[in-house]
Order: structure tokens, then sequence, then C-alpha cells
């Protein structure tokens, strides 16, 4: 929970347990569930839809969130960034593609993804 509110900008909504094993945080219309060690398993991907993400890949650069992916233009017409957490969960942070798509970019994201199978 540390690092979704420290790096990656979250807002702790509630936690749960004596330690806490189970909260929410969130980020505008974003909440998400975190739980240590009962459900779900690491390497998790999600996306998150939002107006800018340049503007907060730049939050992210200064904050010293891990960065995966600096956000190309998709083929399918989003600009993504991909960032980690510390337990290898992936946030695809997207908003509409502001050109066309970026090769380099593309190539990047499909690395990535083979890295998790």
């Amino acid at each position: 929970m540390d690092d979704y509110v420290g790096k990656l900008g979250f807002n702790k909504k509630w936690n749960w347990g004596t330690p806490p094993t189970f909260g929410c945080v969130t980020r505008g219309k974003v909440e998400i569930f975190l739980c240590q060690g009962a459900q779900g398993q690491a390497g998790t991907w999600v996306s998150i839809f939002m107006d800018r993400v340049d503007a907060l890949y730049e939050e992210y650069k200064v904050s010293g969130a891990i960065i995966r992916l600096p956000p190309p233009n998709m083929p399918w017409g989003t600009r993504e960034m991909n960032v980690e957490d510390p337990d290898g969960h992936r946030l695809r942070m997207g908003s509409d593609a502001n050109g066309p798509a970026d090769d380099e970019g593309l190539k990047r994201f499909s690395e990535m993804e083979q890295l998790r199978k």
C-alpha cells in the first residue's frame, strides 16, 4: 500500500486486519483492492484509462515509480505506459493516442508480455 500511495499517487481509502492484510487505494475514479497472502498472484496486469498519460508519466519519473515502458502510441489507438509495483503487478496506464503508432513502443510492449509467460 505504501508504494501505491508514495510513488503511484493513490490515496489510502481503508485497510483491514491487525496487522493490515487487506485494503483499498483510490485515485480519481479508480479504486484498487490490495490483499496480502490470500488472493491473486504476483504478475497480474491491470489497465487504467485516463485523460493525460504523459502528465502522469512525468509525475512518476519524479516519484521514483518503476516505469517499465514510457508512453508510446499503440496501434489500437491508445498511448500507454507500463509501471510495476514491488510485487510484480503491472499497471497499463493509457489515454487516447496523440499520433500514429510508435513501432519501438509496440516492440518493447511485446517483449514485456513475452517475459510474463
